[in-house]
């Protein structure tokens, strides 16, 4: 047992979800002098036969469990930099987007990310997935990345030709073998997959409802078949199992009732909306939040 890990913590409030749960093993990288320990914690589960998972703001993540054999590893690394001349961006992954996205507006008149504000999640999460709304992906302006790569114990910068962005995806979602540490932007010129003149904050505040969710739970099959209208035209808009329910303000947002709930209510409410859209509109829906399971 390492003395840098605590044990058998509650981890309810790590997900947005708000689920009972907890962790064998937990530790927090709280600055860069605890990356140092990564590499014992990592030896430690390797032994002992134990999974790791790595945490920031848990906008993106269900856990499927009561408990979780292994190592939670929580994200608290925060701070910034913005140069004026450059427009460079420096931003370490615990940052929350939104804030960031505010701060550029008010401090420094740079709303190249107005579109991200209202968006949940850290900045790292947000690279992770490769988020994005009404155009603007994180993978648009990003240059690099530093990273731990848990593989070799050791540092790495990678950039963008090596991350295979794609639709709600990158390489660290792909292999998951990499921590960010911190992520670097190019914000000299504005890069969009689309234009839109959506106003994102109006959008959000009357069409996205509040509460204990991870914000839209399925991907998109396609521009045309948006994942909200597909659980709406199957009757699962505002339905409710237990805990859990799918919002009647956004059919794609999976929630609960109330903290401390079953994630079993979640998982059952997933398992039949795609059971009823692959049965009805013959697509498959592929979820974007993550579903930790032991």
């Amino acid at each position: 047992m390492l003395k840098s890990l605590q044990q058998n913590i509650e981890i309810t409030n790590l997900s947005n979800f708000k689920t009972k749960a907890f962790t064998k093993y937990y530790f927090e990288i709280n600055n860069e002098n605890d990356i140092l320990n990564l590499k014992e914690i990592l030896e430690f589960a390797g032994k002992n036969t134990l999974k790791v998972l790595f945490v920031g703001a848990g906008t993106n993540m269900l856990f499927a469990f009561n408990l979780f054999d292994g190592i939670v590893i929580k994200n608290n690394l925060k701070g910034y930099d913005y140069n004026e001349n450059t427009k460079i961006l420096e931003v370490y992954s615990s940052e929350k987007i939104t804030q960031i996205a505010l701060d550029l507006e008010n401090n420094y008149n740079q709303n190249i990310w107005h579109r991200f504000i209202g968006l949940p999640g850290s900045v790292g999460g947000a690279l992770f997935g490769n988020a994005g709304c009404f155009g603007l992906e994180t993978e648009n302006n990003f240059l690099k990345a530093i990273v731990y790569n848990l593989s070799t114990n050791k540092l790495e910068t990678l950039t963008k030709d090596e991350l295979n962005f794609s639709y709600r995806s990158s390489l660290f979602k792909q292999t998951k073998n990499y921590f960010i540490i911190k992520i670097y932007f190019d914000l000299s010129k504005i890069v969009e997959k689309y234009s839109s003149d959506v106003d994102n904050i109006k959008f959000r505040k009357e069409l996205q409802p509040k509460g204990n969710s991870c914000g839209s739970f399925f991907k998109n099959p396609s521009k045309e078949n948006s994942a909200g209208s597909l659980i709406e035209g199957v009757g699962l808009k505002g339905f409710i199992y237990n805990n859990a329910y799918f919002s009647d303000k956004h059919a794609n947002f999976l929630m609960t009732l109330k903290d401390n709930g079953d994630y079993k209510d979640l998982i059952y409410l997933i398992k039949l909306a795609q059971e009823k859209v692959l049965s009805k509109f013959d697509l498959l829906l592929e979820n974007e939040v993550q579903i930790i399971t032991n």
